[in-house]
């Protein structure tokens, strides 16, 4: 039997435990369209990332000659040490773990214990940190970078401008790069103190019940989300685009993608993609000519946002609510350690 055989088809239907879909549906399987609905509730990065996983794990079974489904603790130890001896990141070894248990949830199946994989997964960490290995993070995006970030596009070109608005929008909603990509015209709209954007859904909401943000204007025109977002529009307004997309692909001869296909999934194929976000982020920070350039991504955007609220005493429950964070976020927390660790320095004023 091949990998591919092998693998749940897809990775959120509970019936690949059972083999291949039966002729009479019965009580314990699911019918295609139910399947499809379940393992449509995952977002579609954690559909992705799971596949990628799950592929990985079910080679590894195949070579070790161990079953897939269900497995066993050791299994779960053996495969931490297998990825750890191929330097894997921790936190995409502790994913791969999510993957293996979430895949005995949807397959109806008792989990394993988890004791011995997350103490190898430790020591595993403990090791690579005395190796001096630190965890890569995007930069934080603060006010003062994104300035020259902004400062190095050009204003007087479409690109330039939507690139500027992916910017400053991205920075002052805190967003995910699916946020923005997610963005359409009519979830705009303007207000006498600024704009108010429709975040439809996000990682947490998972429900799709849908967030309104509050963007006020900004103090400076080059960084303010209301000015630059109505520049980006008069461009789409010129190329007489007034719903669909927010942000679009626009060709070296600076026409912006036009034509919108509603059957694909809110313009689907007029829309940037989260990966062109990223792109654009990093262009930006070698264009401002900033220190490490190659490590910016369009996170951060938003842990610069997160950041720079916090410097300014924004109070937690406030970042979370607008940034869409979970409520007690430890993510969150440590955008404001990282703030208070100077505002609230104990070396402060004791002479040094």
């Amino acid at each position: 039997m091949t990998v591919s055989e092998r693998l749940p088809e897809p990775i959120g239907d509970p019936r690949h435990a059972a083999g291949p879909m039966a002729d009479r549906i019965g009580d314990d399987l699911l019918e295609n369209r139910t399947a499809r609905l379940v393992e449509e509730g995952l977002a579609a990065n954690t559909r992705l990332a799971y596949a990628r996983d799950f592929a990985v794990y079910a080679t590894w079974c195949e070579a070790t000659g161990r079953p897939l489904l269900p497995a066993t603790a050791a299994t779960l130890a053996n495969y931490v040490a297998h990825l750890a001896a191929q330097q894997y990141a921790p936190s995409t070894i502790d994913r791969a773990l999510a993957c293996i248990l979430a895949a005995h949830d949807h397959a109806q199946l008792s989990k394993p214990a988890t004791t011995a994989a997350r103490l190898a997964l430790r020591a595993y960490r403990r090791d690579r940190a005395q190796q001096g290995h630190r965890p890569r993070k995007s930069p934080p995006i603060t006010v003062d970078r994104l300035r020259a970030m902004i400062d190095a596009l050009p204003a007087d070109t479409p690109t330039g401008r939507r690139d500027r608005a992916i910017l400053v929008l991205g920075f002052a909603i805190m967003a995910r790069r699916s946020e923005l990509t997610d963005v359409d015209l009519d979830d705009l709209t303007f207000t006498t103190e600024g704009l108010e954007l429709y975040v439809p859904f996000s990682k947490t909401d998972q429900d799709a019940s849908g967030e309104t943000v509050a963007i006020p204007y900004g103090q400076h025109p080059r960084t303010c989300p209301v000015r630059v977002t109505h520049a980006w529009l008069t461009d789409l307004t010129d190329a007489a685009i007034t719903t669909g997309p927010l942000f679009r692909p626009i060709d070296r001869h600076g026409r912006i993608a036009h034509h919108t296909h509603p059957a694909a999934g809110r313009g689907r194929r007029e829309r940037l993609t989260p990966q062109t976000i990223n792109l654009i982020v990093k262009r930006a920070a070698a264009a401002a000519a900033l220190e490490h350039a190659d490590t910016y991504t369009a996170h951060g955007l938003r842990a610069g946002g997160a950041t720079s609220a916090a410097k300014a005493g924004a109070p937690m429950s406030a970042i979370t609510r607008h940034g869409r964070w979970a409520d007690g976020s430890p993510v969150v927390a440590g955008y404001i350690r990282q703030a208070d660790k100077w505002t609230d320095n104990p070396l402060h004023g004791i002479g040094l």
